[in-house]
């Protein structure tokens, strides 16, 4: 029912230009109230979905991610396994720069306790940088994914710039504290959204509680996880020295998720009171919807010069929008075409407009417009009518189409 209400306030319109960046604009007139004033460098609130910020402080503030560049050695490893470039149960042989004992970069920190030599499969490996955030762990896999860990930086850095992070370098594999090393909340968020959607088995790991290798027992540091308030099942702690304490942070509550992001915090329990502020406050306010689904008709339009008279236009993508809790009931949607006119050859998912998103009467979100399938040119003859037509229609109107 939601689908045909917006359905029913359709507003095709020419236009000039296409605008091709989503992102949220206007406030509406019924807004959530404040967010909670959250006591970190640096915070931000993101829904999964569809991207939209709900809150956010100094959220392009370049700080030290610390433990939290895990997050993207875990995306990276999640991604070769994809691909089959390595395998789960691939035997590792550990090197001399894993082993703690003659590593003194490592001494002190988290460990997963790995000794020179033993061959242990990449699964546990695996479960030790998500679980235990083993910085030992994240080097054997960093030399057995790339050949060396400067190799695997690099990979982590290609990874970030494909993602669109403005404010991330990375210059370890794990995390400890490295000179030109920075994120910010905003991007650390844009990586959690990237390891739930891109490598879903691979963040599946983050909600583990403990892990045991070698006869020790570990427990997952993020303690969101034992939350009773809120279904968390992800995603990093972290921290330094310098860095403070960080936790990116994400939940469910029936079909939204939230991710969190807080920098900086003082200690370690205001990282974990302050995230679940964020997110209690996210899921009593916001809900997000999906009105338009990918590859789903939105509208139909005429064509001309094509071997069809119309084609379906929609998104590529689901149109997930977040709005205030109670507001889906005003949401409107219209859309407007780059062109006034849509003439042949198209190709399915040409951009050929905008869709957007309306409350009381303001654009809160905008989406491209696409062709849902292809439409050839017609035939010589075909074409030659169409011409006539199109002319007859630009004189008289509609009643030629």
């Amino acid at each position: 029912m939601k689908k045909l209400f917006l359905a029913q306030r359709l507003r095709p319109y020419a236009a000039t230009s296409l605008l091709l960046f989503i992102a949220p604009l206007s406030a509406t007139a019924e807004e959530a109230p404040a967010a909670p004033q959250i006591d970190a460098k640096a915070w931000i609130l993101m829904d999964y979905a569809s991207g939209k910020v709900l809150a956010e402080s100094n959220a392009d503030q370049r700080l030290d991610p610390a433990s939290l560049t895990k997050m993207m050695t875990s995306y990276v490893v999640g991604q070769a396994l994809k691909a089959g470039k390595i395998h789960r149960d691939d035997l590792v042989t550990i090197g001399q720069d894993a082993w703690a004992t003659g590593n003194p970069k490592l001494r002190g920190s988290s460990l997963m306790f790995l000794k020179p030599g033993d061959r242990i499969p990449v699964d546990l490996l695996n479960k030790g940088v998500v679980i235990q955030s083993g910085n030992d762990a994240s080097i054997a896999l960093a030399d057995y994914v790339a050949g060396s860990q400067d190799s695997f930086i690099g990979l982590m850095n290609n990874y970030a710039k494909s993602l669109g992070l403005q404010n991330t370098h990375f210059m370890t594999v794990h995390g400890l504290d490295a000179e030109g090393q920075y994120s910010t909340a905003r991007d650390m968020a844009l990586i959690g959204q990237a390891l739930i959607r891109d490598v879903p088995e691979e963040y599946a790991i983050n909600q583990e509680k403990e892990f045991t290798f070698n006869n020790i027992r570990q427990m997952n540091r993020n303690r969101l996880l034992w939350s009773s308030n809120l279904k968390v099942d992800g995603i990093k702690t972290g921290h330094t020295s310098g860095a403070g304490n960080n936790l990116v942070a994400s939940a469910t509550e029936n079909d939204m998720r939230l991710i969190s992001v807080v920098l900086g915090a003082a200690t370690d329990g205001t990282r974990f009171r302050e995230s679940e502020k964020l997110l209690t406050w996210g899921f009593r306010f916001y809900e997000t919807v999906t009105p338009i689904k990918a590859n789903a008709p939105f509208a139909q339009q005429r064509v001309w010069f094509g071997d069809e008279k119309q084609v379906n236009l929609g998104v590529a993508k689901d149109a997930a929008i977040t709005v205030p809790k109670g507001q889906m009931k005003n949401l409107k949607a219209s859309f407007t075409l780059s062109s006034p006119q849509l003439e042949a050859p198209l190709k399915k998912d040409q951009v050929v407009g905008t869709i957007d998103f309306q409350l009381d009467g303001k654009t809160i979100e905008q989406r491209p417009l696409v062709v849902l399938q292809d439409v050839p040119e017609g035939n010589f003859f075909s074409r030659i009518i169409d011409f006539v037509m199109m002319k007859l229609n630009g004189l008289f109107g509609k009643w030629f189409s």
